[in-house]
């Protein structure tokens, strides 16, 4: 289903259809939510900041640019966005309006990974979320000089609370490295990977449904026989998008007796920002793992 992203604003104000305003605040754009919350927890009041995909109850594979979207990537100074092909959209709109004065991270391009990369939710990766608010650090006081050192500690107040997280990620992995996991998409596998997790579901499986393809029937089989054998001790389902055959493998795992975690795409709103998400992640996985309770919606 086709739907319309609404531009929704982060920072000073919830006008992203024109310049700011304000002398000194930068005009920002996240394509996707997640990086629009770390432009303004660098940015903080010197920073106007719109997130394009924001809707944690949509699909954003599929969706129509609306002209708010249009009108405040036209005004941007600083675009951050993921590549990949994920938001291939924002390459379009900014050809559309072309500014010798806009900065564009893309993440796939500032980790230099290659157009071939299979997995391409960066952002579930601290490290590369890591090495990208560096950049917007820079950015930002390129564009702003007079505030650099405001920016800077901002960064260093933000690296802080990622070791944070880490430290999270590492006594996880001490307590549950190995268990076996299932899942519908490749949406959490970096993060998967960094707890120690071990997930048992053919990429072929997980890309297909990305990609919107039908999985083949031996695929299938594979993923309902890790279910109802209890083979996997989890099982990750995106909470974003559904079809056929997830909904029938989520059924599946809740007959089956494996607790199901909801994953994102875009980050969950209001009440999350980055760290917080990705803790809320991995507190749902080890309640899964100790008590085998479900965590459908992350609220």
């Amino acid at each position: 289903m086709t739907a319309v992203i609404a531009v929704t604003a982060l920072g000073l104000s919830a006008c992203a259809s024109g310049p700011s305003s304000v002398p000194g605040v930068i005009r920002a754009v996240g394509a996707e939510n997640q990086y629009a919350n770390v432009i303004s927890q660098i940015g903080g009041r010197y920073v106007q900041v719109s997130a394009i995909m924001s809707d944690p109850n949509t699909d954003p594979h599929s969706f129509e640019v609306s002209t708010s979207v249009a009108r405040a990537i036209a005004s941007a100074e600083l675009v951050v966005q993921n590549g990949l092909g994920y938001d291939q959209f924002m390459n379009q709109l900014e050809s559309a309006s072309p500014s010798s004065s806009r900065d564009v991270i893309e993440v796939q391009t500032l980790l230099g990974l290659p157009q071939d990369t299979k997995n391409p939710h960066l952002w579930y990766d601290t490290a590369y979320v890591t090495t990208t608010a560096a950049r917007i650090e820079r950015d930002l006081a390129r564009i702003e000089p007079q505030h650099a050192s405001y920016f800077a500690n901002r960064l260093r107040s933000f690296q802080r609370s990622i070791s944070g997280v880490e430290s999270v990620i590492t006594a996880f992995r001490h307590r549950f490295v190995g268990s076996a996991v299932a899942t519908t998409e490749p949406v959490a596998d970096y993060l998967l990977k960094a707890l120690g997790l071990d997930n048992l579901t053919p990429f072929r499986f997980q890309a297909n449904v990305m990609n919107g393809v039908d999985p083949s029937p031996e695929d299938i089989s594979v993923q309902q026989s890790l279910l109802t054998s209890h083979r996997v001790k989890v099982f990750c389902y995106n909470a974003q998008v559904s079809s056929t055959v997830t909904a029938g493998l989520r059924a599946l795992a809740e007959k089956s007796g494996v607790p199901v975690v909801a994953v994102y795409e875009t980050m969950p709103t209001p009440g999350y920002d980055y760290q917080s998400w990705m803790k809320a992640e991995i507190a749902a996985l080890a309640k899964a793992l100790i008590s085998k309770t479900s965590t459908k919606e992350l609220k």
